[in-house]
């Protein structure tokens, strides 16, 4: 057994298959995946985003890569800004982003990329590259998930003439399900980048390249930015639930501490006491999420420092509220690796929905960071010079008390955590399996909506619709809640689960 992979499409997962058999580990397999995924979920991932890394290493180091976007180091007057929202619309819900070149925040992932692999791997970068080179140059069948996603942000990539180009060979329309994509200038860029390093994007040609096109067309960045920008690494936040060692994603991103507040107030409910699907699960599980929305307003200088929202007295006021509850009353992707050396990798990436315009001629769209409400909670363009974005993204690593291994995260914006958050009650409280947490009908509670997966008994249901006026139901299981590929590892055994949500997909590599 070499490993064990799980993704968000079966050529993300195929690339780090190649890898694990060339020799690799499971960073270097992390990263091949990672490179892929930006050919094969273009709207997902790409070198223009940012993202994180939680690793755990065969010496049993565990550390976090934070190589997420940063905000520009200066400002400009709005009027100058090329800055203008789309409404993404999944189906059941819509959504309003921001794009334009004054919704780009300065890109980490390439850095990132080559930080983790001066760190951890062993494999040359030009082999780690040359799985994604290949679908770039070949071409990929566009399979429905990735159609559906395109539809969904269907003005961001018909917004400009250069996004039209790259990503269809008619103007008018975007690529649908069983076109083959194909992406020779991106190719042509993992070469360069293989070649030449990380200074290719952030002092050299590329960095010149973004620098013009912002400062000439109403975006923020300078070469100031690109060359002051740097990977942060640091130890994760740690949770203890139940006697069960959780490891996440820390502060200055908002979505592992969020789940660490929303398991402290699970922690005080005997969930196995009761049915999965039950009255009284989900309406505990939303009053849980609802909770944990208020406090990160409540939280002392809760937009600086969300460590703060574990306050023992904010924690004490909470867990009150919700003991005192009667029974019954962005573009995201995440992929996992695991090795037989016992190297974790749980990493998720994220490039926003993309600016709507291409960099160039390198086949990069970039982030529209700057445009997502989520990421900007007090307003856009208010926004701090020179300061690491929040995300809601949360790679995690987990050890049960019965020394089984688990590794899990997922796309979602919003969604993440509260996805994240489910899938460790169902394997913690409900003793599910992975396949079977990763499965079950989700809740998500936000702005006072209450959104809703198919699939718990009718009588939950109605209950729900008394009790939560603002709410809906949603006919089928959805992206909208996320994407957690879980890995795990007990001794010897080896298992998996992709979220079909997001078509995930998982592998056993012998």
């Amino acid at each position: 057994m070499k490993g064990i992979i799980s993704a968000g499409h079966p050529k993300t997962v195929e690339a780090a298959e190649t890898i694990l058999k060339s020799g690799g580990n499971a960073f270097d397999a992390a990263l091949a995946a990672l490179y892929t995924s930006c050919v094969v979920e273009p709207v997902l991932s790409s070198l223009g985003g940012g993202g994180f890394l939680l690793a755990k290493t065969q010496q049993e180091k565990i550390i976090t890569y934070d190589f997420f976007t940063q905000s520009p180091i200066t400002k400009k007057p709005i009027s100058e800004i090329d800055f203008y929202p789309i409404i993404a619309n999944f189906g059941s819900d819509q959504q309003e982003f921001h794009i334009g070149l004054g919704s780009i925040a300065t890109p980490g992932m390439v850095k990132g990329i080559f930080e983790i692999h001066r760190d951890l791997c062993q494999l040359p970068m030009n082999v780690i590259t040359q799985p994604a080179i290949e679908y770039a140059k070949k071409g990929v069948i566009l399979n429905k998930l990735q159609a559906y996603i395109f539809d969904i942000v269907k003005p961001i990539y018909t917004a400009t003439d250069s996004c039209r180009k790259n990503y269809s060979n008619n103007l008018y329309q975007l690529p649908k399900m069983g076109d083959c994509l194909t992406f020779p200038n991106l190719a042509e860029t993992f070469e360069w980048l293989s070649k030449e390093g990380d200074q290719l994007f952030y002092q050299h040609d590329i960095a010149k390249m973004m620098v013009k096109d912002c400062q000439e067309n109403g975006g923020y960045l300078k070469q100031q930015d690109l060359t002051n920008y740097q990977v942060y690494k640091r130890p994760p936040l740690t949770i203890n639930y139940r006697n069960h060692h959780i490891y996440t994603n820390p502060p200055p991103s908002s979505g592992g501490i969020l789940i660490a507040f929303a398991l402290k107030l699970a922690e005080k409910i005997d969930f196995s006491s009761m049915k999965f699907g039950s009255k009284s699960h989900l309406d505990l599980l939303a009053q849980i999420m609802l909770l944990t929305n208020q406090a990160r307003l409540d939280a002392p200088n809760a937009h600086h420092d969300l460590i703060n929202i574990l306050d023992p007295k904010l924690l004490s006021d909470y867990i009150h509220k919700i003991k005192g509850r009667t029974a019954f009353h962005r573009g995201t992707t995440h992929i996992n690796v695991i090795d037989r050396q016992g190297n974790i990798a749980s990493l998720t990436s994220s490039n926003g929905e993309g600016c709507g315009s291409m960099l160039g001629n390198t086949g990069i769209m970039l982030n529209n960071m700057l445009g997502e409400a989520d990421l900007n909670p007090e307003g856009f363009h208010q926004w701090q010079p020179n300061q690491r974005l929040t995300s809601m993204m949360a790679p995690s690593y987990v050890k049960l008390s019965n020394n089984q291994q688990i590794a899990l995260g997922s796309g979602g914006s919003n969604r993440i955590r509260t996805a994240i958050l489910q899938v460790l009650i169902n394997i913690i409280d409900f003793n599910m399996d992975i396949q079977t947490a990763v499965k079950q009908p989700r809740i998500h509670h936000e702005n006072n909506l209450l959104s809703i997966e198919t699939g718990f008994p009718q009588s939950s249901l109605d209950y729900l619709y008394s009790q939560y006026h603002q709410h809906v139901l949603w006919p089928e299981q959805n992206l909208f809640f996320g994407g957690t590929h879980t890995l795990s590892k007990q001794g010897d055994d080896f298992t998996g689960v992709g979220d079909a949500r997001r078509d995930g997909v998982f592998k056993l590599v012998d």
